[in-house]
């Protein structure tokens, strides 16, 4: 699962705000706040929708494949 830090490093990278994150991923700004910070275990869905929507970006999460932390662009990066 994505980290807090990996999803405010990907919107960072991206140029996005967290406003245009929660209208891709369609969650309320309130969940991806609370997610990026850590302040309460978020749901599964809101977490997969956020990971959904950056990954659709081009944006890869090492964490789902490797022992690390930290994003990396995919070769296929669509403008989101």
């Amino acid at each position: 699962m994505v980290t807090p830090r990996e999803i405010r490093a990907a919107r960072a990278f991206l140029g996005w705000t967290r406003q245009r994150l929660a209208d891709k991923a369609i969650v309320s700004l309130n969940s991806d706040i609370r997610l990026e910070q850590g302040v309460v275990d978020s749901r599964a869905s809101t977490v997969d929708a956020i990971q959904r929507a950056l990954e659709r970006a081009g944006i890869e999460f090492l964490s789902a494949r490797e022992p690390v932390e930290g994003i990396r662009i995919g070769p296929k990066r669509r403008r989101a």
